[in-house]
């Protein structure tokens, strides 16, 4: 059974209250492919860059546990072993295999996921069996007019969407998911990538349905422009403070996010300990395609 919210305030780091706590987490890149097309991500194998979406390789389930054993060594700190990405975690069965094996051998471990929430609702109790303690949601919008400027399109079930009947499709399958795994007892993070001219007025909508449908933390990223959106301005202090201030009317929310890397080890803030865990990291740029 899933450990509870409170509790998560205790031995996660992006759960924490305040100060972090000095708890620690193994980000493992697990997954490689991705289903939606978000205008602002730009998924990356580099060792430069530090934002999510971004790891050194791409490991297989069975190597994450070696690589657990291994950041345990150098950061017993480490309470926390997460899958979030390169790509999205539900687009292979890849991560979900990987929580079956941590479950086995690392039972002491807080399991925690994040997804952009496409495939949620129909592999809700996949996600749920595998044990997760906490499940993290990307939703920028709940209205599809203002998602279909942030996203260009899904690849659902085969067949490619765009525009707002892809915007529609993915709120819908989002909700809908949040609502089958808080139901389930999983604690849920919303996290909401901010834009500005986009969804900047629209947070506070966005708090409030997504803690109607379950979620219990909320967390504002600020854009780091790139990709389609590169020519737009990252958020001032100012206008992530006030959606801040919105959105904590409906829903708690956590203020320290440090935008990890899909591959990141250890201390959020403090060393990281990726480059000595996993393979040799690759030193050109490459991207990943979707799909």
């Amino acid at each position: 059974m899933a450990i509870s919210y409170e509790e998560l305030t205790t031995k996660h780091p992006c759960f924490a209250r305040g100060e972090q706590g000095g708890r620690g987490r193994i980000h493992l890149p697990i997954s490689p492919t991705c289903n939606i097309e978000c205008n602002f991500c730009e998924r990356s194998i580099n060792t430069y860059e530090k934002r999510p979406g971004v790891a050194s390789t791409v490991i297989k389930p069975e190597e994450a546990i070696e690589a657990i054993e291994k950041a345990l060594e150098l950061c017993p700190e480490i309470s926390v072993a997460g899958i979030a990405g390169p790509g999205d975690t539900l687009a292979s069965d890849l991560a979900l295999k990987t929580f079956r094996l941590i479950r086995e051998r690392f039972p002491q471990l807080v399991k925690c996921m994040s997804t952009n929430g496409l495939l949620l609702a129909e592999k809700a109790q996949e996600v749920i069996d595998t044990g997760i303690d906490s499940l993290t949601v990307t939703v920028n919008a709940v209205n599809p007019e203002i998602e279909a400027r942030l996203n260009s399109g899904i690849l659902w079930h085969g067949v490619h969407y765009t525009g707002v009947e892809a915007a529609e499709i993915l709120i819908s399958q989002q909700l809908k998911g949040i609502r089958l795994i808080s139901e389930a007892g999983i604690t849920v993070k919303v996290n909401t990538v901010l834009v500005p001219e986009i969804n900047t007025e629209h947070i506070e909508e966005i708090a409030k349905t997504v803690a109607e449908a379950g979620a219990s933390i909320y967390n504002i990223i600020p854009l780091i422009p790139q990709h389609k959106l590169r020519d737009l301005r990252e958020p001032t202090c100012l206008e992530i403070e006030r959606a801040i201030f919105k959105a904590q009317r409906y829903i708690d929310v956590f203020r320290h996010c440090q935008r990890c890397r899909a591959d990141a080890v250890g201390i959020p803030g403090g060393e990281d300990y990726g480059d000595r865990i996993y393979l040799q990291r690759l030193s050109r740029k490459d991207t990943f395609s979707h799909g």
